[in-house]
Parts: C-alpha cells; structure tokens; sequence
C-alpha cells in the first residue's frame, strides 16, 4: 500500500485535528450528528484518547470509541477517484459516511483505505463516523484477556487484561487523510535489485501493480534527481557505481513510475528506496558483506499526552538520542510502527527489526514471570489461543507496507510465545514460511524467544535464522546477584551455540527497572548504580563470545504500562525516562557503543 503523496496527479488533504467524540453507544444514520449527542466531547486526531481524557472511567473504556467529523469534499473531476486513507486505528475500525458502513479493518498498527463511491461525492457535506473498538481477546494480536464485569448497578462492564507488559492504547493513532488519484492509478510498487559480487553495480528490477494503461516508465533517479536508468516494469535497469545504504550512512534512490494513456501522464509516483545486501552466514549477520554488530533497543511509541498517537517531534528526537549515544538500530516492539517512523529511519540510516503485533502468545503470561497464578497447571497456550487467522493477516499486511524500506534488515513473527509448548512448532513453521515467501528481498526471519523456551526446551528455533533472546540475568533471575547472572548467562548462550553453531545470537531485551535520582553505595536493585553493573556484567559475557552479534536494551525509555504489584507508574527499565532525560547509565553506553564499530565488528 502506497503512502498518501502529492504529485502532478494526486491531492492530499489532512483530516488530523479537532474531531467529536464519544464512548458507548451510538448509531450514525446520515441524519443525527455526533455534536448534539450531550455526551459527546472533543478529541484530537491523531492521539491516544486515553490519556488526553481525564476521567478515570473513559481513560480505562473498553468498547467502541466513536469519532466523527464533517468533510465538505473538493471537486472530484470525472477521471479521478477519492480515498479516505487511516494510517493505524486500534484495534479495530468501522467507517461509516453518511451513516452508511463503507468499510472495516482489523489490526491497530496497519494502514487501510476507504474508496468513496459516487453515491458518498453526491452527498455535501460528508459526515465521517469512525468506530474504533479497543477489545482484545483470545482471537486478536495483541492477546488481552477479555471479561465482561457485572456492576452493583447492573451494567456489564468489557474489561481487557493485557496478556503484555504495556498499556493497551487506543484509538485513531496516525494520520487520516483524504486523497485523490486517477482512477487508472499506481496500485502498488515492488523493488527489487541484484548486487554485483563486488556491490559496486546493481540490477534492478520495478513490479507494478497499476490500473489499464498504454504504457508504463519505470526511471531510477539519485538524490540529485537525476535519471540513472530508464526502461519498463520487470526490466533489469543497470545502475554503474552505485552508493550503498549503510547503517548510520543512508543513501536513498528513488524509483519514479509514471502511466501514459498515449502522450498523456495519467498517474505518477516517487518511491524512496536504499541498495544494500542482507545476509546471515557463519554465525554472522552481514550488512553489505560486512559483520554488523547491531546496538540500540527495543522502543515503544509511547510519550506523554499522546500515548501511542503518533508524534513526529518524539520520533526525530529519538532517533537523534539514539544516534548520539552510538546506536544504531532498535525493534518495533511490540507492532508496527508508523510509517513515518520508518521512513524517517531509512533516511538517518537506522538500521530495523521489524516486527508483528503478535505479543501475549503465552497463556497465563505475567511480566513477573509468575505464569501460573492460582493454577497447578498452565493451559496450553495452542489449545486456548485462535489467533492464526489474525497473524497470517498482519504479516502479510506488515510485508506488504515495508517491503521497500531499506532500514529493515529482518521480520519478527512474535515477541516472545510459549515457543516451547507443545504445537508452537505447527503453529509457527507455517508463519515464518509466510514471510519468506511474501519477501521478495529474502530478509532474514526470527522468533523473539522468552527465557522459559531454552536451549532444547524451545521447539521452533531452527526454523529461524537469528537467535534472538529477551533475558535478565541479573534481575528477574539471579535478582541482585551478577556474578551469579554472568556464570548463568554464559553457560546459556554457549548451549544456544552448541545446538545452532551456525546461527547468530543476540539479545532483543535486556535490562533493569531504575528509578532516576534513586542511589545507593551498594548493589541495590532500582538505583542508577545497579543498573550500570547490571550492564556491565552482561556485556562481560557478551563481549567474550564472537558469535554473539547484538545488544538491544529494554528500553529505549521509560514506558506506560497496565497496573501490577512491580510497576510503579510503568516500567522503568529505559535508559532515559518517559520524558527523555538520561539516567546514569546513558554516560556507559556511550562510551562503550562510540567504541563498537557498526560494521567489520567480531569478524
């Protein structure tokens, strides 16, 4: 799916900013409107509502969320069509014009669009009606654990038990726009190139997906604008000399497809691309033929006032820290970010794991590692658990809006499932083959593993490519005992080398709860002091094992979270606060990731 652009033939319209609405009930039907309605009120787009509303009650709602808006529309010219395009609207969205259902979308991280019919143009003005549903249940990604609670007033209250360690935010998260194309449009583009040995010289070859047209051009521009190949779709352009896309060092193509009906341009389209050459070989992940050591972390969209709502300002600021502290490359954890997220990262060189909502496969799940509760027995998270059907869709979703993007080097197919239960293996072999086959660039596939899927107990690790772990040696094991955490940690990662010598392994999550300001001279869980050693003595263990090939901490920042015993206003284990200051730690991590080079590290 193709972000919303202005050309010669295509207009763009923003419908971010003051929009009605209201939690509940409500029916649109072309007639009523949501501003008269007593209980409605006034929400920004895009933004989480819950933490712009200040009840408690409508900050926790679970249900349908009602947004509406009136558009009075431009002049839509006969060959030309007007689509309404959501970049994320969680978890689940129903959009109704004039009271009339015009379309659905399951999935809160993905874009989907909205094509007016005549019947929509002819009625001015347009009211937009937008339901978006926060439930989670056994059946979605994420997994919440969904009930439903009689009140002492008789109403039955939705309630949602996040099967994850971070705030279920909801609503309309990105962009709305309203855009126009030619009816005979560009539908969808797909890059593809072939390096030369040497990656001095590229083929490449352009699929379109496009409406009837006489003729289609395919040209690949450089960053000057200037045409380096001309030809046809699924014609080999030959690019002489060309500039890699490095991490930290991007470099980015365009590829331009235009139509023609004869002499005359139908429709246009400038997509953004970088050449660069993944691979996993010998215990190794190569970027452009070289060792790449990846530094950086997990993230979550998630500051203050806008929740998960998408925050342009943040996102560059973060990748600035990120970039100062001598990173390199972060995960979306746990879902899709935005595509402005991403097309920000291929122009600052940051390099992506990217990564489907499916979080919470793990029945009985507790960020505490508590997964019984009071039962003696876990369930089987692949007998309780339908969700197949919602991550066959998110895959295929997530490949189909990301394909093009060079920041991403590698597919996550579930942060941290009960890999070790019997049917993960059924369960998963047939999703990782998904990605491989939907991928026409072939990037590598990983399973995020939890620390209770070890070495032998874990059923699905040779189907991936990388061994990715989330471990906290040192914290949730071996509490306030590091040097009991290095022995564990190395006797671990030396078992994954054994049973996968070839595979390269790396951390996906590591990390330690630190409230800033809080110290102590003794190793004391919560202060800065304890978790620069807690740091330390991982990267002991790291730093001794070539096969070893990335850090990424958990987290980026301090982030919200649902309420437990151990959270103390969310989690706390980012390296900056939920305000970005730094802790203590940000000064060791500097000094040790400036030093690490991105590439040709443990060769």
């Amino acid at each position: 799916m193709l972000y919303p652009q202005l050309s010669a033939k295509r207009k763009v319209y923003d419908l971010n900013g003051l929009w009605q609405f209201k939690q509940g009930n409500y029916a649109p039907n072309g007639q009523n409107r949501l501003s008269d309605d007593p209980e409605s009120e006034l929400m920004v787009v895009p933004t989480s509502f819950n933490d712009v509303l200040v009840d408690k009650d409508k900050r926790l709602f679970i249900g349908d969320n009602w947004y509406e808006r009136v558009i009075d529309l431009p002049e839509i010219a006969e060959d030309e069509e007007a689509v309404l395009r959501f970049g994320s609207v969680t978890h689940q969205a129903k959009v109704y014009l004039n009271g009339r259902l015009a379309g659905e979308h399951k999935g809160g991280f993905t874009p989907f669009e909205v094509v007016l019919t005549e019947k929509d143009l002819a009625e001015k003005p347009l009211v937009l009606s937008v339901c978006a549903n926060n439930e989670l249940n056994y059946t979605t990604l994420p997994v919440g654990n969904y009930l439903e609670k009689k009140m002492p007033d008789g109403r039955i209250k939705k309630v949602v038990k996040e099967n994850f360690d971070f705030f279920n935010y909801a609503g309309i998260h990105r962009p709305v726009k309203l855009y126009t194309r030619p009816k005979h449009h560009i539908e969808d583009i797909i890059v593809q190139y072939e390096l030369s040995d040497d990656l001095k010289s590229a083929e490449v070859m352009v699929k379109v997906e496009a409406g009837a047209v006489s003729k289609v051009v395919v040209s690949i521009l450089d960053e000057t604008g200037k045409v380096l190949a001309q030809g046809a779709p699924d014609q080999a352009l030959v690019l002489e000399s060309v500039t890699l896309w490095q991490p930290l060092k991007a470099y980015l193509y365009t590829c331009r497809v235009e139509l023609f009906d004869g002499d005359k341009l139908v429709d246009r389209y400038d997509e953004a691309f970088g050449i660069r050459k993944v691979e996993v070989k010998n215990a190794q992940f190569l970027i452009n033929d070289q060792p790449f050591y990846f530094k950086g972390f997990g993230k979550h969209e998630d500051t203050y006032i806008n929740g998960r709502g998408l925050n342009e300002a943040a996102n560059l600021m973060d990748l600035n820290l990120l970039k100062d502290i001598g990173a390199n490359s972060f995960r979306t954890s746990h879902y899709p970010y935005s595509e402005e997220m991403m097309r920000l990262a291929d122009r600052m060189g940051i390099v992506v794991i990217d990564e489907v909502p499916a979080v919470g496969l793990f029945q009985n799940f507790t960020a505490a590692l508590d997964l019984l509760g009071d039962k003696a027995e876990p369930d089987n998270t692949w007998t309780v658990m339908k969700t197949k059907e919602a991550h066959e869709a998110v895959i295929r979703e997530l490949v189909k809006r990301d394909k093009n993007h060079a920041c991403v080097v590698m597919w996550v197919v579930a942060n941290e499932p009960s890999s070790h239960e019997a049917g993960a293996r059924e369960y998963f072999e047939s999703l990782i083959q998904l990605y491989r086959d939907l991928d026409q660039q072939k990037r590598p596939v990983t399973l995020v593993n939890i620390m209770m899927a070890m070495p032998g107990k874990d059923l699905v690790a040779d189907l991936i490519d990388v061994i990715c772990l989330n471990r906290y040696y040192g914290w949730y094991k071996d509490h306030a005992e590091l040097e009991d955490a290095k022995v564990h940690l190395k006797q671990e990662l030396e078992d994954w080398h054994r049973l996968y010598p070839d595979k390269p392994i790396m951390f996906t999550e590591y990390g330690a709860d630190t409230l800033p300001g809080y110290h102590s001279l003794w190793d004391i869980p919560y202060t800065e002091e304890y978790q620069c050693d807690y740091y330390k003595a991982n990267h002991e263990v790291f730093d001794s094992l070539p096969y070893f090939v990335g850090e990424q901490v958990w987290n980026f920042a301090d982030f919200e979270t649902n309420v437990s015993l151990i959270r103390v206003k969310g989690n706390h284990k980012g390296l900056f606060s939920r305000n970005r200051d730094p802790k203590q730690v940000v000064r060791l991590f500097k000094e040790r990731w400036t030093a690490i080079p991105n590439l040709g590290y443990k060769p």
